[in-house]
């Protein structure tokens, strides 16, 4: 694995910090790496922008913060606008086309993933848009294993809404595996 650096970005009430931790804590206490994990809002905590950030490694870690990510997911059209151009040179840049439309030209991989429209369509609660990007993510770079990740998201979520982020986080991992079929964009 050596490193890898992402960054989480939407805005408030997306849920991109609580699946960044949720990813970190993943990678550190079930699949025995190194992570770290840091977050910073805008203005309003629901509504305004948010980025959070995730290093994963199987080395020491000697540098929070990422500046230039090999993984970045945006689900605004403003995380885009922000964030598209800091992608490392050949990375995954990971959106949803409910939110966001592809105008930049980025040396990256451009996967758009129709997250919003699976959870409104499978489960009926976008509250768990984030474990569908999470599944999402890791159906496309399986940076942990997926059973780490719902051992996580059990601790992080109230047992009544278990059930839905279980089917959300494993409705992302099938809808990249049908994904990964078709072609993906290289701009």
């Amino acid at each position: 694995m050596n490193r890898t650096r992402l960054v989480f970005s939407g805005s408030g009430g997306q849920g991109v910090v609580t699946a960044a931790i949720i990813l970190a804590e993943a990678a550190v206490l079930h699949d025995g790496l190194m992570a770290v994990q840091t977050q910073s809002y805008g203005a309003a905590a629901r509504g305004g922008a948010t980025r959070a950030e995730v290093i994963i490694s199987d080395a020491p870690i000697n540098y929070p913060m990422v500046v230039q990510p090999n993984i970045l997911v945006c689900l605004t059209q403003e995380a885009y606008s922000l964030y598209a151009a800091t992608i490392r040179p050949g990375g995954l840049l990971l959106t949803d086309p409910h939110y966001v439309k592809i105008e930049r030209k980025v040396d990256a991989i451009q996967q758009q993933v129709p997250m919003h429209d699976t959870v409104s369509a499978q489960i009926g609660n976008l509250m768990v848009l984030n474990s569908c990007m999470l599944g999402a993510l890791l159906g496309l770079r399986p940076l942990v294993r997926p059973e780490s990740v719902l051992t996580v998201l059990a601790r992080h979520v109230p047992g009544q809404f278990m059930d839905i982020n279980r089917r959300a986080f494993c409705s992302g991992l099938e809808l990249t595996k049908a994904e990964k079929n078709r072609s993906e964009i290289r701009v």
